[in-house]
């Protein structure tokens, strides 16, 4: 080997290496502590509505309001500046250089559905702090303003709606709509969020101070467990998402006649259930028709009436729910599926309502994100793959805004919103320093000629 290179590979191992980034970044001076992660996020755990393991944190309750409380306590020890607005998203922000220069954004959720787990959103939040603190210690100087939001309600538990916060945020969310939302109480939005301390004279102007546009963001990056086994199942430590499968949900109800299961004769029945039956059989005919993995149906829920074994059903409802990362693709299995009903009740003389609960579009991650995620993943000597996201995520509005892309870490068997959901200290550590890198690559540091990464 010649001595010039010799000399260059020394000079690139012990020192620097030139890459295509705008950000100067000491790797090994990152602090970033898998075990301190995980501390705080079982210290989040910890407000629950149901014991240890599980987790039940629902929007605006007081153990929400506990854990809102904890990630402003966690932010405010980042040195971040704390902003929230009326709808009940919380940002942490590190101010770049730049002020006019759109920032870059990263964040999940820290609400969770009954008898959930520790880590589904979390570790998006938590880490996302972790990342922009780890980045203030070294010296970081961003050009782009670096901001973690904690998302409001990603969960539809308490008012059946999905992603609250961020759809708000992407202009994606109907005032007249989130007005008629009721929780099992019958409690309005409004008042639940003003009785935790947000909330505004009227929905217009709530939704009008939550507004983002692509002028004021960026990018957006978020951190999640995969919710899934494929980094598991490879040995891989990254996932690197280049889109978001997003669902349509139909409500259908067939109403029949009913009556005695006894004096009732089969000829003269028009049986509500059996159609419901027929319908979603379909459902699965239809999505494994697609042809293309990535179609997925489920008829999740059912409500018979009156639901007695001695009486004819009258009434059956059905939820399905589908989803595929081609939103073409996808409406094009829903549309098969409300032929299908409309056919079944024709044939088994029922009546039938189709109510379209929501149909949001699938997302394309970003170039530009997926690349600073693959060199970030690559500087740190980390295994990764690109994968899809099958699940929904706050991550699928923000596209709406900005380029966005997602960074997955391994969970135990790919297991999500359930108690035993887990995520490896190292594991969750490997995620936020991709997350930490990726972010400066994306903000770009006051040193812009240097274009260098220190090893």
């Amino acid at each position: 080997m010649g001595r010039s290179l010799t000399a260059l590979l020394v000079a690139t191992c012990l020192f620097y290496v030139a890459v295509a980034s705008s950000a100067s970044i000491n790797l090994k001076a990152l602090k970033i502590s898998g075990k301190i992660l995980v501390a705080q996020l079982m210290q989040l755990a910890s407000y629950s509505d149901d014991p240890s393991p599980s987790v039940t944190r629902i929007l605006f309750t007081d153990n929400d309001l506990k854990g809102r409380r904890y990630i402003k306590h966690l932010m405010e020890d980042a040195g971040l500046s704390i902003y929230e607005d009326p709808i009940g998203n919380i940002y942490g922000r590190y101010q770049g250089t730049d002020p006019k220069a759109p920032s870059v954004g990263t964040g999940s959720h820290t609400d969770a559905i009954p008898l959930a787990g520790a880590y589904d959103g979390t570790v998006g939040v938590i880490g996302g702090i972790a990342a922009l603190k780890a980045l203030k210690l070294i010296g970081f100087k961003p050009k782009r303003t670096l901001e973690v939001v904690m998302f409001t309600s990603e969960e539809p538990t308490r008012f059946g709606l999905s992603c609250s916060g961020s759809r708000a945020m992407a202009g994606m969310l109907d005032a007249s709509h989130l007005a008629s939302l009721r929780d099992v109480n019958g409690s309005d939005f409004m008042t639940a969020a003003k009785k935790a301390g947000y909330g505004s004279s009227d929905y217009e102007h709530l939704l009008s101070l939550t507004r983002r546009r692509s002028s004021d963001l960026g990018y957006f990056v978020e951190l999640h467990i995969e919710q899934g086994p494929l980094l598991g199942d490879g040995g891989l430590d990254i996932g690197i998402v280049t889109a978001i499968a997003a669902p349509a949900a139909l409500r259908i109800t067939f109403n029949g006649d009913g009556g005695h299961a006894g004096a009732l004769l089969m000829p003269r029945r028009n049986d509500a259930s059996l159609a419901a039956a027929e319908l979603a059989l379909f459902v699965e005919k239809a999505a494994t028709s697609s042809g293309a993995g990535d179609t997925v149906a489920t008829t999740g829920l059912w409500e018979v009436k009156p639901n007695a074994v001695n009486s004819v059903p009258r009434e059956a409802r059905l939820e399905i729910d589908v989803r595929d990362i081609d939103g073409p693709r996808r409406d094009s299995v829903l549309n098969a599926i409300k032929q299908e009903a409309n056919k079944i009740a024709q044939q088994r003389r029922v009546q039938l309502a189709i109510d379209i609960i929501n149909q949001d579009p699938p997302a394309t991650c970003g170039r530009d994100v997926i690349k600073a995620v693959e060199w970030s993943a690559a500087q740190l000597g980390y295994t990764s793959r690109h994968m899809v996201s099958r699940a929904y995520h706050d991550s699928l509005f923000m596209a709406q805004i900005a380029p966005t892309g997602m960074i997955f870490i391994p969970c135990r068997n790919g297991w999500s919103h359930r108690p035993d959901e887990y995520a490896s200290p190292a594991d969750v550590e490997k995620g936020v320093k991709v997350l930490a890198l990726t972010m400066a690559e994306l903000a770009g540091d006051q040193d812009d000629d240097e274009k260098k990464v220190e090893l």
